[in-house]
């Protein structure tokens, strides 16, 4: 698990490899990922927002923005934490992952929180 705290928010991130969803023949590999936002600022924080830049193992850079995540913008009192699963197709069998969350923070202040970056990876088989 990787995670980042940035002004009291901490972010937790676990990956896994979609087998089902992938297809090797066609360079096309999914994974699934699993983030915790816990706020552990002594105020309330609102994620409005999110940032990625993705890597695949060829280095071609995919940037993603827009607003909340998996169609939410969650509101996170002291001590609350919000989890979310999304997936990342990638077209290699390896890549990465990382950003940054735009949060309002007691409805005034607006803060960067870093997403830490994240591995994403094919496991290795052993025959």
């Amino acid at each position: 698990m990787q995670q980042a705290v940035t002004h009291g928010i901490r972010v937790s991130v676990e990956t896994q490899y979609v087998e089902d969803e992938s297809n090797s023949d066609e360079s096309y590999y999914v994974f699934s990922y699993t983030i915790t936002i816990t706020n552990e600022s002594d105020g309330i924080a609102q994620l409005m927002s999110r940032h990625w830049v993705i890597t695949n193992a060829d280095g071609k850079t995919e940037e993603v923005r827009g607003p909340g995540v998996v169609g939410q913008q969650p509101i996170l009192a002291p001590g609350e934490s919000f989890t979310y699963s999304s997936f990342c197709p990638l077209s290699t069998p390896i890549g990465s992952m990382y950003g940054t969350y735009q949060v309002v923070k007691n409805s005034t202040e607006t803060l960067e929180v870093k997403i830490p970056v994240f591995s994403l990876a094919v496991p290795h088989v052993l025959h």
